[in-house]
């Protein structure tokens, strides 16, 4: 980390967290990024953040080591396992701190919609969370969507809660499916039946337990490959459509329209995220550290 990273104080006192009239997220206001947070600062950050699941930092200017700095109050940068391949991975298996989430230069991901999902979903140990740090937004477009998970898991009737408690999903990786042509253009499958074959996946509950605040989640993106072990293929695969209909739910999510210096901070256990497209003739730069995690319970 460079050396010419001040380690400044906040005023104890200059926090100030606004939740937003949405049904997850807040605004944090008073805090300079590039100024240390003191000890109280951080631990009601880490409280907002279990209680809202975003929190929004807004008209920031730092460097990519004062991000990381800022980062590392929250937890230690996500590495995947080196047999799972995520958005960046190298050839070593390895991803970069920070990675770059633009449509520019060696920017990754383009101006195309990306459907609701969890970062890291298929590996052992998913990030825990990240952060996304603006630094130039189209005029129209590139908005992003989180879903409360939590808000999902107890809007759920009671015998839909019943019925999938305990279950365990197979997440496949989409990495490898790109490698082979099967992303995108309508040709990604959705549940795996038995004439397609199985391509790198790892099971977790399709109900988990958030490690810290306990609250029960819906565990599953909108468009990932995904099967129910033990479970009829047919009807695996009408559970989990039903599911994918009910996160889609407006009630459950919030929409940010980005400004430059914005940076959202996300829980990635407990929401999915989502992205608008934008016209490729604008310009959309962000950088995004993620932050590592555990297996999920």
């Amino acid at each position: 980390m460079s050396s010419n990273v001040t380690a400044l104080r906040q005023p104890v006192d200059g926090l100030h967290i606004q939740p937003l009239a949405a049904p997850l997220g807040a605004e944090i206001h008073n805090l300079d990024a590039r100024v240390d947070p003191t000890p109280e600062q951080i631990l009601a950050l880490k409280q907002a953040l279990r209680d809202h699941h975003i929190l929004i930092f807004k008209k920031q200017q730092l460097d990519d080591a004062q991000f990381l700095r800022f980062t590392s109050w929250f937890g230690s940068v996500f590495q995947p396992h080196p047999d799972f391949a995520v958005l960046s991975s190298g050839a070593d298996g390895k991803a970069p701190d920070i990675v770059k989430v633009a449509n520019t230069g060696d920017g990754e991901l383009g101006n195309f919609a990306l459907p609701a999902h969890t970062d890291h979903q298929w590996t052992p140990t998913p990030s825990a969370g990240s952060l996304l740090y603006a630094l130039e937004v189209p005029e129209q477009g590139g908005e992003t969507s989180w879903t409360n998970l939590a808000l999902a898991y107890s809007a759920l009737d009671e015998d839909t809660r019943r019925e999938i408690d305990g279950l365990r999903l197979i997440n496949y990786n989409p990495f490898v499916r790109i490698k082979n042509g099967g992303y995108g253009g309508g040709g990604f499958v959705t549940y795996r039946t038995p004439d397609i074959e199985p391509i790198q996946g790892t099971e977790h509950p399709l109900v988990r337990v958030h490690p810290e605040s306990g609250k029960r989640l819906l565990f599953l993106s909108v468009h990932t490959e995904v099967e129910i072990p033990g479970y009829d293929p047919e009807k695996g695969a009408a559970l989990i459509g039903r599911l994918r209909e009910h996160l889609q739910d407006p009630r459950f999510s919030h929409t940010h329209k980005w400004e430059v210096g914005d940076i959202v901070y996300w829980d990635n256990q407990a929401t999915l995220h989502a992205r608008n497209a934008f016209p490729a003739t604008q310009r959309r730069r962000l950088k995004r550290i993620s932050l590592a995690g555990s297996r999920p319970f």
